[in-house]
């Protein structure tokens, strides 16, 4: 679930002003020293100045302050991490009509931080937020009536929300909105809508996103089958460490689709992919030491990431570990 983050009141004034003003009692300059404090905009970073002009905007009332002062509990800097004392403040930002504490009251709920679990709760929140176009809680209200949290599961519904956070650019939303048409669900199956969200979500670094564009381009849904652009989408999300990406991007360097064959960089990402417990790469990774492919022979080490592979359920890792201990 989307976290909102703090928000500046207006535009940030000279430090030395904004601190003169602030020590007179006026509580937007308070609320903007503490957000200069926080990220470190006209003066060095420090969190804790940052919570102790939160806290005296907060206290006269200041909503965005109430909400930051929130952010900085939840987060626990500056302060101990205290979720009670987040919620404290999340609600009395909330109860102003603050759309980013709404949201983030409503995580609160969701996750049973600081209050007891009560999706119901979290989803009047979200709502709330949702309809004042807050994009965090938009995909958050998706979220709940995907998984049916709170509310009857809905797709149609899901669908809805996540489109609005989408159009805001929540990349989360986009990546979302993209596998509903994907899978048809809450939406009629469409794989051209599916490219265009995840295209949109993958640009903006979304490691799910570029692995699912990847897999449309090498499998030519909803795009022209291009093996070159699938296998830059699987690098993207490979770099980051996700290890479908990596499974598959060793896939490509094995077949020597969209890249030179090239059995040692297969085995490579494998080997990647495969200590992050995709039991595909494991058996992969088993079959290159079994034929010395990329790496040296081994027929122990095949042994053990076919055992791997079938521990996680891959069938074929069970196969082959069964012909190899059976010497065949």
């Amino acid at each position: 679930l989307g976290l909102a983050q703090a928000v500046w009141a207006d535009n940030v004034p000279d430090f030395k002003e904004t601190l003169q003003v602030a020590e007179q009692g006026n509580a937007q300059a308070q609320y903007n020293l503490g957000v200069m404090y926080e990220q470190g905009q006209g003066v060095r970073q420090d969190d804790a100045q940052a919570v102790q002009w939160y806290r005296k905007a907060a206290e006269q009332g200041y909503a965005q302050a109430q909400h930051n002062l929130g952010g900085m509990y939840d987060s626990g800097r500056g302060v101990h991490q205290d979720y009670t004392q987040a919620v404290q403040w999340y609600r009395k930002a909330a109860e102003q009509g603050y759309a980013g504490a709404q949201n983030n009251l409503g995580k609160m709920y969701a996750n049973g931080q600081g209050v007891r679990q009560d999706y119901a709760q979290a989803v009047q929140w979200f709502y709330k937020a949702a309809e004042q176009g807050d994009a965090y809680a938009q995909y958050n209200l998706g979220v709940m009536y995907d998984n049916g949290r709170g509310v009857r599961q809905d797709d149609a519904q899901a669908v809805q929300w996540y489109r609005k956070a989408a159009e805001q650019g929540h990349a989360d939303a986009q990546f979302n909105l993209g596998l509903m048409y994907d899978q048809g669900r809450g939406a009629r199956q469409d794989d051209a809508q599916a490219v265009q969200w995840y295209r949109r979500a993958a640009e903006q670094g979304d490691a799910k996103a570029q692995v699912n564009l990847g897999a449309m381009y090498a499998k030519g849904r909803g795009v022209r089958q291009d093996y070159t652009q699938a296998v830059q989408w699987y690098r993207r999300a490979a770099e980051q460490g996700d290890a479908q990406a990596q499974s598959n991007l060793g896939w490509m360097y094995l077949n020597g689709q969209g890249v030179r064959q090239d059995v040692a960089q297969a085995a490579q990402w494998f080997r990647k992919a495969a200590e992050q417990g995709v039991a595909n790469a494991q058996n992969n990774l088993g079959v290159a030491y079994y034929k010395g492919h990329g790496v040296r022979q081994d027929l122990a080490l095949a042994q053990e990431w076919f055992g791997k592979a079938c521990d996680n359920g891959y069938q074929d890792g069970c196969d082959n570990y069964r012909r190899l201990k059976l010497g065949y």
